[in-house]
């Protein structure tokens, strides 16, 4: 096996890189914005409720947090061009199934396939980009690497609702097929096969008590509302879900290599990146489920109109990107995390305001604005996540982050769907009205509104060696 080294020196460039892993990026962010453009036609046409459909996003949340946990260590041990290849794979046949699918239990079933390979496609590709990108490149490397996937969120929307208005919603599905062997072609050309020698025993035990901890607690929240479950049964599943979250904790003090290493938590930015992260994040969860389902079921637009509206938001976050280093060199990682969070959540909140008189030139710049704040703030969180993160400890880093950023966005969109549940049953149930949004948005932006309190106890020179403003490295070791 060539050694690691030998292989860094060996990469394509720093720029080239991110841009191939991003095809994977691409294609989870295309399916993703897609789908909930097609939500409501997907309803009609399989005879469910608008908000019944959440279970076809949060099943591949779930799948996504029970597997993640697994993909550093399979990288480290399998090497990592090969799991990011099969991944694609994977998540290739999972979009075959999806669009196959004639009923909600299908749908549900192959998003969870779905879900298995992108578990392995973005922390692996993440975690390649971490292992080739210079530390000081790093900021630049990530806005990079996020370009060509704010694309998918781009076009994803009108192209889905082109798709569920004018031909049939399973397209957003097969388009996935030649993406998935282009993103198999360059990774195979172009992706370094990075390998550990050295592996650790994997974490079976803790593998097995994370992911049923995980999966009931997000399961359990999905099926709140709507009677799809008795309430005994929901509240035994959630139940069952706490218990073995707290049995891992108490394992994960013990053992040796445990699959999620909460010591990572002892690093002040990475803490403030998965706590801040983790409560800014449930705003993004939200609004790809409540804005579509606002301007087609509240509003009475068409998909394809509603996804000529939403995309803005990406092509303002596509601006940002270009803007991220110069901003985090000149204000600094806490500054930017606090004041941005601000400005974002307030245009996050901002939706509940739409009525069917708002002028669309309005709706599409606040999306727009919106859309350049909270993409800032997802680039300053995924850049100080792994500032002072120890090489080695890498892969378990991008595992815990990602399992953080999935499970964030999966109960984004379980806590929109209950806010809007109650909301539509204090109006007496029946019918989705415009008006039972404006709750469930002031309910997300609030909670995304509490990550303040992560970022306000940064140092004032948290992050800075990664734009080299000031830079000081503090990195810190886990050991005790």
């Amino acid at each position: 096996m060539t050694p690691l080294a030998a292989l860094t020196r060996k990469q394509p460039s720093f720029l080239v890189t991110p841009l191939i892993i991003a095809t994977a990026l691409f294609m989870e962010q295309l399916d993703g914005t897609v789908l909930a453009t097609a939500l409501p036609a997907m309803a009609s046409d399989l005879h469910e409720d608008p908000v019944a459909l959440k279970l076809a996003l949060t099943s591949y949340l779930l799948s996504l947090a029970v597997f993640i946990p697994l993909s550093g260590w399979v990288a480290d041990k399998l090497g990592a061009r090969r799991v990011f290849r099969a991944a694609i794979v994977v998540f290739t046949v999972g979009s075959i199934l999806c669009g196959f699918s004639h009923s909600l239990v299908e749908i549900v079933a192959a998003r969870v396939a779905q879900g298995m390979g992108g578990a392995m496609m973005v922390p692996v590709g993440r975690l390649v980009l971490l292992r080739t990108a210079p530390r000081h490149e790093l900021v630049r490397a990530m806005a990079w690497l996020t370009i060509p996937a704010l694309i998918g969120p781009l076009i994803g929307p009108p192209l889905g609702g082109f798709l569920a208005t004018y031909f049939d919603w399973r397209y957003i599905f097969w388009i996935n097929v030649p993406i998935g062997l282009l993103g198999v072609a360059l990774t195979t050309r172009f992706i370094p096969d990075l390998k550990e020698e050295d592996v650790p025993p994997l974490d079976v035990t803790g593998a097995a008590l994370s992911g049923i901890g995980l999966s009931c607690i997000v399961f359990g929240v999905t099926l709140l509302g709507r009677n799809f479950a008795p309430a005994p049964l929901v509240a035994a599943i959630i139940g069952v879900g706490a218990a073995s979250l707290l049995a891992y904790l108490r394992h994960a003090r013990r053992a040796k290599y445990p699959i999620i290493d909460l010591a990572l938590l002892r690093i002040p930015t990475f803490q403030a990146a998965i706590y801040g992260g983790f409560l800014f994040r449930i705003g993004l969860g939200a609004t790809p489920f409540l804005l579509p389902l606002l301007l087609q079921v509240g509003f009475g637009l068409s998909a394809y109109e509603s996804g000529f509206l939403t995309f803005i938001s990406a092509a303002g976050a596509m601006v940002m990107k270009t803007t991220a280093q110069p901003i985090l060199k000149r204000f600094g990682f806490r500054r930017v995390l606090i004041g941005n969070a601000l400005i974002a959540v307030c245009f996050l909140a901002a939706n509940a305001f739409f009525t069917l008189a708002t002028p669309h030139w309005l709706i599409m710049a606040a999306l727009l604005i919106g859309g350049f704040f909270r993409s800032l703030q997802f680039t300053a969180l995924n850049a100080i996540c792994y500032a002072d993160v120890p090489r080695d400890s890498m892969s378990n880093a991008t595992s815990f982050a990602a399992v953080g950023q999935q499970l964030s966005l999966s109960t984004g969109v379980a806590i929109g769907a209950a806010a809007l549940e109650t909301s539509r049953a204090l109006h007496d149930g029946g019918m989705l009205r415009a008006e039972d949004f404006a709750p469930a948005f002031f309910v997300v932006a609030s909670i995304s509104a509490l990550s303040l309190f992560s970022f306000v106890r940064l140092s004032p020179n948290a992050g800075d060696e990664l734009t080299g403003r000031n830079a000081r490295p503090q990195q810190v070791a886990l050991s005790d």
